[in-house]
Parts: C-alpha cells; sequence; structure tokens
C-alpha cells in the first residue's frame, strides 16, 4: 500500500468514494433531507478542501487504485476518514490515521483531536483512542457522534 499526499485532482474519485457510504452517513438512505451535507462531500468541495492549507490529505492506494483517504482539518479535526467497502479490515485506516497524527505531531500540532463519527464508525474510534465527548447529534440529515482524543505526553 502507498500512502500519498492528496492532490487537486483526487476531488473525484474521493466524493465517490463518500458517496458508496451514502446510506450509512444519512438518517435517510437516499440522502433526502441531508442536502447541505452532501453539497459539503461534493467533488467541488473535495476540491476546494484539498487545495486550502487548512486541510491535510492523505490517500492511501493499493495498485494505483485509491482505497481509502483521510482529511484533517486545522490540524486537531479529523474531518474524513473513508476506506473502500471491500479494503475495510485490513488496517488501512489505522495506517492512515497514524500517519496523518505522526506528521501533524512531527510538524508542532497539539495533542488534541475531535471528530463527528458517523454512528457506525464509533467502534474504529475507539480502537484509535477516541472517546464520546457527547451524546448522539442529528442534524441536517446525519446523526453523528462528537469524539476525542487527548494524548498524553509520551504518545
Amino acid at each position: 500500500m502507498n500512502i500519498r499526499p492528496g492532490a487537486h485532482n483526487d476531488s473525484k474519485v474521493l466524493a465517490e468514494l463518500i458517496d458508496s457510504f451514502r446510506p450509512m452517513l444519512t438518517l435517510d438512505p437516499t440522502g433526502a433531507g441531508a442536502e447541505q451535507y452532501l453539497i459539503s462531500v461534493s467533488e467541488s468541495a473535495e476540491r476546494e478542501y484539498l487545495s486550502s492549507p487548512r486541510y491535510l490529505y492523505l490517500v492511501a492506494e493499493l495498485e494505483g487504485r485509491v482505497v481509502g483517504f483521510i482529511a484533517m482539518r486545522d490540524r486537531t479535526h479529523l474531518f474524513h476518514l473513508f476506506v473502500a467497502a471491500e479494503h475495510q479490515g485490513r488496517g488501512i485506516a489505522r495506517a492512515l490515521w497514524e500517519r496523518a497524527r505522526e506528521q501533524i505531531l512531527r510538524d508542532g500540532g497539539g495533542a488534541v483531536f475531535t471528530v463527528n463519527s458517523s454512528l457506525s464508525a464509533v467502534p474504529v474510534y475507539k480502537r484509535f483512542g477516541f472517546r464520546p465527548a457527547g451524546a448522539e447529534i442529528q442534524a441536517h440529515g446525519i446523526a453523528f457522534v462528537p469524539m476525542r482524543l487527548e494524548l498524553r505526553n509520551d504518545a
């Protein structure tokens, strides 16, 4: 597996990967009621994020094909973490998270991270050390759990 920085021309494949999870991410599997969220993860939105210095994108490839990616906003918020369904359970999400975390810490970033986890991803983030920071929230057609990770000085 190759992990590389995200590039401007990745926006289409990243948006398609996110959209493949639409039935799990939106309260209505069709996306009805989640239009604002869907716009925020569209190809044009991803292109803007990829161009912004606020975001760190890392992309995982197998045999030249994108199989997952992570995006960190402002070096503290895990904004996106997606791995293609057929490649889950192989450590790709963990590898992406560890690489992003290490890069942020190496670059002088803080030791507190947050994520708004989809309900299905809560167990994954718990394995990474995140803990719920509040109750489940339902808004704009999606449901999520705010989570937080505070690294110790020896992490």
